[in-house]
């Protein structure tokens, strides 16, 4: 009942979505109509600027944090991913802004990173190494949610629900992004795919 009950908080915490919130508070509409239509930090980037997507990022992030630091109090080491798998469906399909949102990375980022600082940072290393290498987020962010996903599982000790509860999450995130993977073979395929689409981000 505990982890059900953590489940739950940690849902609504991910349905609060500080993209949309923000725009509405600078009157700028909905990030979801632009752009790609991601409510997410590389959106807000594109249609508000780098410091207005910083702050949705640490907003992200320092949420993602808190729920990690509640679930490792309250729960055992195998039931803590499951309370980042439950913040991320938040995430992504906000109960509080008809069920569209973000794609979960930059709360799983910080979810993880309350659980492995350390990995947290090589996580984000690889990232940059795979975006020097690719050009492209959202696959750098794959790289990413791999390493982070890896340094989870080490961390709660190799423990079968931890593992299990982690994969779940990972590729929910990888499925998240099947839009963008479709537009970049379509890119690869023919010149009319639009460049934005496939690189979008949260």
């Amino acid at each position: 009942m505990k982890l059900i009950f953590l489940m739950i908080i940690a849902y609504l915490a991910g349905s609060v979505n500080f993209a949309i919130l923000l725009f509405r508070i600078l009157g700028k509409g909905d990030p979801r109509n632009g752009f790609s239509g991601n409510a997410g930090t590389t959106n807000v980037y594109r249609m508000a600027g780098p410091h207005w997507a910083a702050l949705v990022l640490v907003l992200d992030v320092g949420r993602a944090v808190l729920v990690a630091l509640l679930a490792q109090w309250a729960l055992t080491p195998g039931q803590v991913p499951w309370t980042g798998l439950a913040l991320v469906l938040g995430n992504r399909y906000p109960c509080f802004h008809g069920f569209q949102g973000g794609k979960g990375v930059a709360n799983y980022l910080g979810f993880t990173a309350a659980l492995t600082p350390a990995g947290a940072a090589v996580a984000c290393l690889a990232w940059v190494a795979a975006y020097l290498v690719r050009r492209v987020p959202f696959i750098a962010s794959f790289v990413m949610i791999a390493v982070l996903a890896i340094a989870t599982v080490i961390e709660l000790g190799w423990r079968p629900a931890a593992i299990i509860g982690t994969a779940f999450t990972a590729l929910f995130i990888v499925y998240n992004h099947k839009k963008n993977i479709e537009a970049l073979r379509e890119k690869k395929s023919g010149p009319e795919t639009p460049e934005a689409d496939a690189g979008e981000e949260d």
